[in-house]
């Protein structure tokens, strides 16, 4: 996953922050739990490019600093208030990461008092439209079966100094902060305040985005729904194409900056035969462009089908020099699948050539639903590490999957850039050779 990874000069600082020495026994030492020592620490490279660049450079090997449970703990657990925020559009597994930091806390260790912040992090504001919720293990019981997300959410930043008010007034000492680049962003401007007032306040992110486009993570919680779930609307738009003389089934899947989703889901239904996503261009007009492409397979096959991630052919939808944005900061763009609906459709009008095109946008049902089997698994690993993190007193980092362990990761380095689809990649490279594009 090395090129999905910032390069050696452009990475910050690994050191993980910590609010203190930790020097309280564990509670977990009666359980016979497996610790992790301080010094377990993961490489950040595998790809002997990177590699090269440090021994050039004459730096050692970036290390991350292995996620777990540690004898020695900063809080005390039973003094201590936790709070657990979500933030962003809906992603599945969101209620398995609360209901497993709630259970952790609570049950392992100990914790009287873990709140639930409403709606994002407005519910942290002065401006808080409904008061914190109580988590507790009745509360959270079987949370993790449902869809959607039990605190609710939105988007958008808010003072940091206020939320800071938000957390003194409740006496919260550990907030999880759960959510994609946006509120990582906020976790980082909140542990900024925190130091510079001198609270001994910790701030723990777990990583949310549906994309699966956070720097320094391999996998994110809802990828692996996301990319089962368009299955299903992958292979009725197939079914639709088939169906009918010359046609077309075109599926939009997420993506506004990053193919993820749409790559995987390409690979995971190799009958796709055109596959579209934000980090390669997306030419439509002229021989080589994909109009006449489809043309073409529709002359041979009579029957095509199109997945496009809704961030491709940004040169379609960004059509102002001032382009509006969202509460996030995201760019409003015209819809990709739309357009193309038009676009096909206009051509082989024009061409007087009879075509069915059948247009699934699933996007929406896809963010709502419960986790799949292996999203759920990951989302109790992540909110243990979460936990585990929180409780030894380590602050403005965030959870991550990497070589396959959970680490410690700076928030600095999810927010620097973010994670796209090498266009030069395997990953690519291997959806080129499975659709051949049309060719």
């Amino acid at each position: 996953m090395d090129a999905h990874c910032l390069k050696p000069d452009e990475l910050p600082d690994l050191h993980i922050e910590k609010l203190g020495s930790a020097a309280i026994d564990s509670p977990l030492i009666p359980a016979g739990a497996h610790f992790v020592d301080d010094d377990e620490k993961i490489a950040l490279y595998s790809h002997s490019e990177n590699l090269k660049a440090c021994e050039a450079s004459g730096g050692a090997q970036p290390m991350l600093e292995r996620a777990g449970p540690r004898r020695k703990i900063f809080f005390d657990p039973k003094q201590l208030n936790c709070g657990v925020v979500t933030c962003g559009g809906l992603c599945p597994g969101l209620n398995d990461v609360v209901r497993t930091i709630t259970l952790g806390l609570i049950l392992q260790y100990g914790v009287k008092n873990v709140f639930g912040f409403r709606y994002g992090y407005l519910g942290l504001s002065s401006k808080a439209p409904k008061k914190p919720m109580p988590l507790t293990p009745e509360s959270v019981n079987d949370i993790h079966l449902k869809g959607g997300d039990i605190l609710s959410t939105s988007r958008g930043p808010q003072d940091s100094d206020e939320m800071v008010d938000t957390l003194q007034k409740m006496s919260i000492s550990l907030l999880f902060t759960i959510g994609g680049d946006g509120t990582l962003r906020g976790a980082q401007d909140l542990a900024k305040t925190i130091k510079k007032r001198g609270l001994n306040i910790s701030v723990i992110g777990i990583p949310k985005t549906i994309d699966n486009d956070i720097s320094g993570i391999e996998q994110s919680f809802g990828f692996s729904t996301a990319v089962e779930a368009s299955r299903l609307a992958v292979c009725g738009a197939h079914e639709e194409a088939r169906g009918a003389w010359n046609g077309v089934g075109l599926v939009k899947l997420m993506g506004r900056d990053s193919g993820f989703i749409a790559a995987s889901a390409t690979l995971a239904n190799s009958d796709v035969n055109f596959c579209f996503i934000p980090e390669a261009p997306l030419v439509l007009d002229g021989e080589n462009g994909f109009l006449c492409a489809l043309e073409r397979r529709l002359d041979r096959k009579h029957h095509a089908l199109i997945v496009v991630a809704e961030g491709a052919g940004r040169h379609l939808t960004e059509n102002n020099a001032t382009p509006s944005t969202d509460a996030s900061g995201n760019i409003i763009r015209d819809d990709i699948g739309l357009i193309l609906k038009e676009r096909i459709t206009e051509y082989f009008k024009d061409r007087k050539k009879p075509l069915t095109l059948k247009y699934i946008d699933p996007s929406y049902m896809i963010r709502s639903l419960p986790a799949d089997s292996n999203d759920s698994a990951f989302c109790v690993m992540l909110g243990q590490s979460a936990v585990h993190a929180g409780i030894s007193g380590r602050t403005n980092m965030v959870i991550g999957y990497w070589n396959q362990y959970f680490v410690h990761i700076p928030t600095a380095l999810t927010v620097r850039k973010r994670k796209k689809v090498d266009p030069q990649g395997h990953l690519w490279q291997t959806v080129l050779a499975t659709t051949g594009q049309g060719w």
